[in-house]
């Protein structure tokens, strides 16, 4: 597998950071924090990064669907310490965009994980509107 590139490894390449707490049962047997408890970590800082950029489509009839996850794990990580997830914007399209994510244990990068997002409405794809995209520029990666 590749490594990923040495600014997706950055705490200060996504401006937006959520603190998220381990639990016990989130532990394999080896004592690291398990991959499907990972998973759960990252979705739920991709919603606080979602209400962070504001209005939900919801208010116009649309949808945000997950249509693609790949998460690449860097290093063990582990309880009790916790973990601080920075989201940011990577692509953005006229219907879909990628968030592109990235898990910190004590300053560590110990995973990363990209999400392509789509705008559905009742009839088929939307196209996103200007305001969240104003909104979601102002939230790309920084990849220095």
């Amino acid at each position: 597998m590749a490594k990923p590139d040495p600014w997706r490894l950055k705490f200060d390449s996504y401006p937006f950071q959520t603190i998220m707490e381990p639990r016990y049962q989130d532990l394999d047997i080896m004592g690291h924090i398990n991959n499907v408890s990972m998973a759960a970590m990252f979705e739920t800082a991709r919603i606080r990064f979602h209400h962070h950029l504001g209005r939900h489509p919801a208010d116009r009839g649309v949808r945000w669907l997950v249509a693609a996850v790949d998460l690449k794990f860097v290093q063990e990580s582990h309880f009790p310490k916790p973990l601080t997830i920075g989201c940011a914007i990577g692509t953005i399209g006229s219907t879909s965009w990628q968030i592109q994510s990235a898990a910190f244990q004590e300053g560590e990068c110990v995973a990363t994980c990209d999400s392509v997002m789509v705008a559905k409405g009742p009839e088929a794809r939307r196209h996103i509107d200007e305001t969240i995209r104003v909104v979601m520029q102002e939230n790309f990666i920084r990849q220095s």
